[in-house]
């Protein structure tokens, strides 16, 4: 009988099959390594608003370096920026007049529109101020962390000291976690988030507590809305609630399920009802990277629908990371507040 003779190339291929799935000696065969899991967007590819354009806004934010912008138009019309500057700033206010006044880790300073120093205080060793807030054009509320940590008003131009009040912390020795945030209300009276106490407490001038609240997380800021309800933000949630302590609205990272939204900081509420929240990224501990980094802040509606997205970590400008946002669309005079007989 005629032997068949297979071509040369159908060897190779059956050879070639064979090597395909059969393991080498001594190794156990193993099924083709899966493809590696999508990593999910921060943001969805279309953000609603229009950008830089959706409001004028003053922008400041706790990183690496000091800088602070204003935006006009959709495109930045001031910009301050001290890379050498110790410290973090947690605050800033933009002044009727264009002044800027922020605190900055180790001290509170004032600036003109030419950026020239008006008024510094420099926070004593073993201290640190976070927040600050202006009471008329001579004077400077601030909290300084320390042991003790306290409220302090002085007047900018005598440079005397017009109140002083110590507030409670958890651990005295631990400075940097006590205080971010404090805000005076119409009332006169001053909000202090008490972050190391994830509590929130209003003093009145001479600092007796005439109110408090414990939502149960992590409190790094709180104001005192127009119709007497309380906002509080912190970590991974903002709550509304009620004189009596009850919860009338929240908002958490799980509202916005299409953004990576949770490191918050500072939430304000609008005068069209919607409220501008802040989420802030941490340069310490990773690299911003401008394609893949969250966006820098949301305006969502009373029913939590976002209306606006900022996204600026690139072109045309990187603000870097957000910690305050005072829109400027209308005009405004933060510094026309009161505590108590200070004016």
């Amino acid at each position: 009988m005629k032997r068949q003779t297979l071509p040369f190339f159908t060897l190779i291929l059956a050879a070639g099959a064979a090597c395909a799935v059969t393991p080498a000696w001594g190794q156990e065969a193993r099924p083709p390594a899966a493809a590696p899991a999508a990593v999910k967007p921060a943001f969805p590819s279309i953000l609603p608003g229009r950008g830089l354009a959706q409001h004028d806004f003053f922008y400041a934010g706790e990183a690496k370096t000091q800088d602070m912008y204003i935006v006009r138009g959709g495109k930045v019309a001031w910009e301050f920026h001290d890379p050498a500057g110790k410290g973090e700033i947690s605050d800033a206010v933009l002044l009727s007049n264009g002044n800027v006044l922020f605190a900055h880790q180790f001290g509170v300073t004032l600036i003109n529109r030419d950026k020239k120093v008006l008024w510094n205080y420099d926070a004593p060793a073993g201290t640190e101020i976070h927040t600050v807030q202006p009471i008329g054009k001579d004077r400077v509320l601030y909290v300084q962390n320390g042991d003790p940590a306290k409220v302090v008003v002085v007047n900018i131009v005598t440079g005397k000291t017009e109140r002083e009040f110590a507030v409670p912390v958890r651990d005295p020795k631990s400075v940097h976690g006590h205080f971010r945030h404090a805000r005076l209300t119409d009332a006169g009276t001053l909000l202090v988030a008490h972050m190391d106490l994830n509590k929130v407490v209003e003093y009145d001038s001479t600092g007796k507590e005439l109110w408090s609240h414990t939502p149960g997380m992590a409190t790094w800021s709180a104001e005192r809305l127009k119709n007497g309800d309380t906002l509080i933000a912190g970590a991974r949630l903002v709550r509304e609630v009620n004189p009596a302590g009850a919860t009338v609205w929240e908002f958490s990272p799980a509202d916005v399920p299409d953004y990576l939204f949770n490191s918050m900081q500072i939430a304000k509420r609008l005068p069209n009802g919607n409220t501008l929240i802040n989420t802030w990224f941490n340069q310490w501990n990773a690299t911003a990277d401008p394609a893949t980094v969250p966006v820098q802040a949301l305006e969502v509606t009373p029913d939590k629908k976002v209306v606006w997205a900022l996204r600026a970590w690139g072109n045309p400008v990187n603000l870097g990371p957000s910690t305050t946002i005072q829109l400027l669309d209308e005009p405004s005079i933060p510094e026309a507040a009161h505590f108590g007989d200070l004016k």
